[in-house]
């Protein structure tokens, strides 16, 4: 378990995990209650939790809870899913001088991610 997990507020869970499955590949490993509507729900991906917390009062969409950076092997590509599974790209792919790709994107629930792959050493 990692020493900080970020936590989402959502208030249509189902919709963002599809989005974090489809997307990132993550992987269902914990839910509260375990049969019925979820309250709580633990993803991982990759060596990462992430936490989704059913709450019908989430907050306006668009008004971010979290802010995300999920490290991908290909940001281009990864870019180019993010509309079909009900996510918007906030800003295209750029190699920035730190040494890592970076795009940004919204999930279905308008919570700011940051796509980011390392740039290989010349």
């Amino acid at each position: 378990m990692s020493t900080i997990q970020p936590v989402i507020l959502t208030a249509d869970p189902d919709v963002l995990i599809g989005f974090y499955t489809e997307l990132f590949g993550a992987e269902e490993i914990f839910r509260v209650p375990e049969e019925g509507p979820v309250f709580y729900l633990g993803l991982r991906i990759g060596d990462t939790d992430l936490g989704l917390v059913a709450k019908a009062e989430a907050g306006e969409r668009g008004a971010p809870r979290v802010l995300l950076g999920i490290g991908v092997e290909d940001v281009d590509e990864t870019l180019g899913r993010v509309a079909a599974l009900g996510g918007s790209v906030r800003g295209g792919a750029r190699d920035m001088p730190w040494g890592q790709r970076v795009a940004h994107i919204q999930d279905p629930d308008g919570n700011p991610v940051n796509l980011t792959q390392p740039i290989p050493a010349r």
